[in-house]
């Protein structure tokens, strides 16, 4: 089991000094050693700020999901709808914001008003405690990941899915350095599914080209049983050239405003996610590896440093509310429409998310419950003897921070996904 991280694997970083923004700025520990605990604040406090870049040079325009949604409230306010035959029998609220045949030049500027609900808490402090030893793996190719029998025998069946996730905002047309969230047009998470039995070694994610692009019309993610927040697959089994077309800036003309700037998208966290299943839901659940420490920007977009979501898909043969859903659903196979039984919803399952245009809610949890929620041992995995769904994402996320120590910090990010750094804000904290 991988415990939580001892003071022993702060910033690790002074041999990545190639990256002076990185906020890891101390000695790389042995790869042989004992593991330690999550970097600290206080190795971030002392690095440099990071400033963000300006515009790149034009670039061709990139079609996104929202720019083809239906309209929604005067003033892009986001909405609250009813969504029937959700799990749990109750009747989900999907706010959304939506804009109907937005052009690429009104695109962000119809965004929800709705504020990001407040900073979000941490939990109790982590306990600083002894660390299994890190395999001191190299995958063939500079690739990070490696398969293990052993570990897919142990991987508990509850867990779906697991894989490397990234969250990224995109300032509104024209904004490059957004000041709050109301400057930003649009959130992302992009998932790189593994293999069921993966463990990580050192170097970045290679391109297996199944990752995908979720689209956030609400901006921020949600802190409560409360927050429903519709959520849309925009790109499906896609290669990172696919993706780093979608995050980069764009400048282009119109014939009322003249020329137009689209920034680039700005990362704000990475980590370890998996689906999980608890029986009657399905969960989307993750823990952040980058930044060390959460702060200003991540809570005020709801991100914690270890958080879960219900999730919910629904059918795209049924009727939604306006502004809820997409002119087009996802076109699934008729095996699939099938599973649905005539419901509007059922538990997300990671096959879904393989087409383009399937829209789920997420629905949040009370922080002090919300990894614990999706991580419910199952009792068929339990007499199976195999770890807990939380022991086996702690373990995941434990190798990819000494993963992140050993490649470019904060950097890292843009190592994974083939990013330049110099068209890409730098990972921020702080607005």
């Amino acid at each position: 089991m991988a415990g939580t991280r001892s003071s022993t694997r702060q910033a690790a970083a002074a041999a990545n000094s190639s990256s002076p923004t990185s906020s890891r700025n101390q000695p790389t520990p042995d790869k042989n050693g004992t593991a330690g605990a999550k970097r600290k604040a206080a190795a971030s406090a002392t690095a440099s700020p990071q400033s963000k870049r300006g515009r790149k040079g034009a670039k061709k325009e990139q079609t996104t999901i929202e720019e083809s949604m239906p309209a929604t409230s005067t003033e892009g306010e986001s909405k609250d709808t009813d969504m029937k035959d959700e799990p749990n029998n109750a009747s989900a609220e999907a706010e959304t914001s939506t804009s109907a045949d937005v052009k690429p030049d009104e695109k962000a500027e119809q965004e929800e008003s709705a504020p990001a609900n407040g900073a979000i808490n941490e939990g109790a402090p982590k306990q600083e405690t002894d660390q299994p030893e890190h395999n001191g793996l190299e995958s063939k190719n500079g690739d990070a990941v490696e398969e293990s029998s052993k570990r897919e025998e142990s991987t508990p069946s509850s867990i779906l899915e697991k894989g490397i996730i990234y969250f990224f905002f995109r300032g509104r047309v024209g904004i490059d350095e957004p000041s709050d969230v109301g400057d930003v047009a649009r959130s992302y998470i992009i998932l790189r599914p593994l293999p069921h039995g993966a463990k990580l070694g050192d170097g970045p994610i290679g391109d297996s080209g199944h990752n995908r692009m979720l689209a956030l019309p609400k901006k921020v993610l949600p802190v409560s049983p409360k927050d429903r927040f519709m959520t849309f697959v925009e790109k499906a089994n896609a290669s990172m050239e696919d993706i780093k077309g979608s995050l980069s800036a764009s400048d282009y003309m119109t014939k009322t405003a003249g020329s137009r700037h689209t920034p680039a998208a700005a990362p704000i966290g990475e980590g370890v996610y998996a689906i999980t299943s608890t029986g009657r839901e399905t969960h989307l659940a993750y823990i952040l590896t980058i930044p060390a420490e959460v702060d200003e920007i991540q809570n005020d977009v709801g991100l914690r440093q270890r958080g879960s979501y219900v999730t919910s898909v629904k059918n795209p043969e049924t009727a939604a509310p306006a502004g809820a859903s997409l002119p087009k659903g996802a076109e699934y196979p008729k095996e699939i429409l099938d599973e649905f039984r005539g419901r509007g919803w059922m538990p997300l399952e990671p096959k879904l998310l393989d087409y383009e245009n399937t829209q789920f809610l997420i629905i949040g949890h009370h922080n002090e419950e919300s990894l614990e929620k999706a991580t419910v041992p199952q009792p068929a995995d339990e007499k199976m003897d195999k770890e807990e769904p939380k022991e086996e994402m702690e373990k995941l996320e434990h190798e990819d921070d000494l993963r992140v120590q050993h490649l470019k910090g904060d950097d890292t990010v843009f190592e994974d996904l083939g990013l330049s750094l110099k068209d890409y804000p730098k990972l921020q904290t702080t607005w």
